[in-house]
């Protein structure tokens, strides 16, 4: 039960809130963020676009652990691929990806 004094504080507030639907995909954006393998592949495609060769070498994995772990980033709108042939690149879909991340990264180590 709200009181008459806190109606309008509540109302005001939920009039500022993204609609149900958009926090749901808010929610599965930042759980896309929530494993490890993905933060570290995402933390080597800053550096420069790369195949799914390098992105294994770099992070010690499989290359098709690498691959499904690409497929769940592309499904996101967090990476983007460029075929080149039958080569595969991959790199970040946009800068706001790095910046959520170094936003992450100085909260943690503060």
């Amino acid at each position: 039960m709200i009181h008459d004094a806190h109606k309008n504080i509540v109302e005001e507030t939920k009039s500022k809130m993204p609609n149900t639907d958009t926090l749901f995909e808010l929610a599965d954006f930042f759980k896309v963020f929530g494993d490890s393998t993905r933060i570290r592949i995402m933390c080597a495609l800053f550096e420069q676009e790369l195949n799914v060769c390098c992105i294994a070498d770099i992070v010690g994995m499989e290359q098709s652990t690498v691959s499904h772990q690409l497929r769940v980033l592309r499904q996101e709108n967090l990476v983007k691929v460029r075929r080149d042939g039958k080569q595969s690149y991959y790199s970040l879909e946009d800068e706001h990806i790095q910046k959520i991340f170094e936003m992450g990264l100085e909260h943690i180590l503060e």
